[in-house]
């Protein structure tokens, strides 16, 4: 069975459920693998891309290319 059939079948499956604790566990497992995974994709910055960073965050503070924290958390919220 191919990744795709594999996906409906688990999909088909998922509806059929009706016990939260399962569904719950279910959600809590693929946040968890999804994090995993994404950790286990990072990799160290190097020197010449730390220093380049750096220097872009100065150019931007100088040409006024930020955001405050709090008008960053205010535009967070409204995601929410």
């Amino acid at each position: 069975m191919d990744l795709e059939a594999r996906k409906i079948s688990f999909v088909q499956e998922f509806l059929r459920l009706q016990n939260k604790d399962i569904v719950s566990g279910l959600e809590k497992l693929l946040r968890k693998r999804k994090a995993e995974l994404i950790e286990n994709s990072f990799e160290p910055m190097t020197m010449e891309q730390y220093n380049a960073e750096i220097d872009q965050a100065m150019e931007d503070s100088k040409n006024g290319r930020m955001i405050k924290a709090t008008d960053l958390k205010a535009k967070i919220q409204k995601w929410l």
